[in-house]
């Protein structure tokens, strides 16, 4: 039995959730989401809830259950409010900035890093702080991901681009004799 699953989702005043078959539509004050999910789960909404329940009792079933209602419930969370990322760049000489379209990061290369930002996502870049909003959490954490992965942190001087709030683990450099 799904935990995540069997609960039933609220859903706020001033939103609307539709159910086409196995699409479901969630439309808010900032936006609207819609995704097509997999057949093992049967999605209904009653007044203002949303509740989910397997078809059948085949293991893929039941594991789609609380992913399904998973994704819904952030659906119905970022038509509402929207998701962030926080990174932080940390280096001498490193910096990060927002061109128009793009994000330009200068954090160590002989060239800078240019990033074409997706349709969807709001990203600002103060000083060392780069800030990446949208209604989306998938796509939201999967830029940020991007971006961080262009420069992980280092262990010894832990320059690069981490969230807000990581811990880095730092190691001792050489000792000295």
């Amino acid at each position: 039995m799904s935990r995540i699953g069997k609960q039933e989702i609220q859903i706020p005043a001033g939103t609307t959730v539709t159910v086409d078959g196995s699409t479901v539509s969630v439309k808010g004050n900032l936006g609207e989401l819609s995704r097509t999910f997999r057949d093992e789960v049967s999605i209904k909404v009653e007044e203002n809830t949303v509740t989910f329940e397997p078809k059948s009792d085949s293991p893929l079933a039941k594991a789609m259950w609380g992913t399904v209602a998973s994704h819904v419930k952030n659906m119905v969370d970022g038509v509402n409010t929207k998701f962030q990322k926080v990174l932080e760049v940390e280096g001498v000489g490193f910096r990060s900035a927002v061109n128009g379209n793009q994000v330009v990061l200068n954090i160590g290369f002989s060239h800078p890093v240019e990033m074409n930002i997706p349709e969807g996502l709001e990203v600002t870049a103060e000083k060392n702080v780069i800030t990446i909003a949208g209604i989306d959490k998938e796509l939201v954490g999967s830029f940020a991901a991007s971006v961080r992965n262009k420069k992980k942190p280092e262990p010894y001087k832990g320059k690069g681009i981490k969230y807000k709030g990581e811990i880095i683990k730092r190691k001792q450099g050489k000792k000295s004799v």
